[in-house]
């Protein structure tokens, strides 16, 4: 199992380094877009974000911004109501709207309203710099993309806990970004994605992945690669990453990390199934290996030592360029204790995520 892993950890960093850094090579844009965020409960976030998406370094005449609210009980639609003069439109759900999948509803009729060409879609609780969507609308225009990923990173840690996270996340997104370099695209972040509007009609919008609370970027990104694999792209760019926050608490983690395998089993691609299932048994089998370890401490486990220190160096070549991309290889020194929390996380993860219900912003979910 451990040599399984470490060649596809090295299939996936051949997959990041297919990627070129991009630099867009045009000094204007000429794409009309419409920036879609749909929110619940974001009074503390919502104007921050805002305020980064109404100060971009983009053509205002080709720059529609829409806000979602989703039945908030605090004042988010307030705030978002002030920002009208800024080029904010504030939708709300009915109260009547009563479904499993809140969000994938609030994104198809924000996309009903948008006039643009090109959908951004990013959350209420994000930070980007100035040249972001410039950049994304960029690599539309010079790769001729239909779909387009970009990075997600968590900032401003406050703990040991969220440093921990950071560098989780990193693997995450790029495990994202090297199923895209390899052509076989299978998982992405809806904090920072960008598709054709066209496309999403062609695809049929969220029909037959709109049952499920999650999955409004990563089931769509496999219905999309079911047709256009080639057609969707990363844009590999420093000005390209979006920012968020990591959850403060494990409850709220757990929380988060439940509601995002909760999609794991439902995936069209079942081959995406299986490698998700190789590695939760891998995880197993080193956990098991490590409670064996603990007990036969005085007889060293020789092959336990070895398939975990292969994991360690396998994951290092992965993660380095990532932590690269986002100027933080400090957090590089948290790699050898997230690996043993890592393997413990994931297997529990692997069954609470596909197991019952999970609350979310208030609500019973599953």
């Amino acid at each position: 199992m451990t040599v399984v892993y470490v060649v596809l950890v090295f299939y996936m960093l051949r997959g990041w380094m297919q990627i070129p850094y991009f630099k867009p090579q045009q000094t204007t844009v000429h794409t009309p877009i419409s920036v879609l965020i749909a929110a619940r409960n974001e009074e503390d976030n919502i104007a921050r974000t805002l305020n980064c998406i109404v100060n971009q370094d983009f053509p205002k005449e080709l720059l529609q911004i829409i806000v979602m609210d989703d039945h908030s009980t605090d004042n988010t639609a307030a705030i978002v109501a002030s920002y009208a003069s800024r080029g904010v439109t504030l939708l709300q759900l009915n109260e009547g709207d009563k479904l499993n999948s809140y969000k994938k509803l609030a994104i198809s009729r924000a996309i009903a309203q948008a006039s643009g060409e090109i959908i951004v879609t990013t959350d209420a609780d994000c930070r980007m710099g100035t040249n972001w969507l410039r950049t994304v609308v960029s690599y539309f225009e010079e790769t001729e993309a239909y779909m387009v990923s970009s990075p997600v990173a968590y900032s401003e840690e406050k703990s040991y806990f969220e440093r921990l996270q950071t560098l989780e996340f990193l693997y995450l997104i790029g495990l994202g970004a090297a199923g895209i370099g390899n052509k076989n695209p299978t998982t992405c972040n809806g904090a920072n994605l960008a598709y054709r509007r066209d496309l999403f009609y062609e695809m049929g919008g969220f029909n037959g992945i709109d049952n499920l609370a999650s999955g409004d970027d990563e089931l769509f990104l496999h219905k999309v690669a079911e047709k256009y694999a080639e057609k969707i792209g990363f844009c590999k760019s420093k000005d390209a990453i979006v920012y968020t926050d990591a959850k403060a608490t494990l409850s709220g983690f757990i929380s988060q990390r439940r509601r995002w395998a909760s999609k794991s089993t439902k995936y069209r691609d079942k081959r995406v199934v299986w490698l998700g299932v190789s590695i939760w048994l891998f995880n197993l089998s080193l956990i098991a290996g490590l409670m064996q370890f603990i007990i036969d401490l005085p007889n060293v486990n020789v092959l336990f030592l070895v398939a975990f220190v292969m994991k360690v160096l396998a994951e290092l070549a992965f993660i380095y360029p990532l932590c690269g991309l986002v100027n933080r290889h400090p957090l590089l020194v948290n790699l050898f204790p997230l690996s043993f929390i890592h393997a413990v996380y994931l297997v529990y993860i692997g069954v609470a995520g596909n197991v019952g219900k999970y609350d979310w912003k208030g609500r019973r979910v599953n």
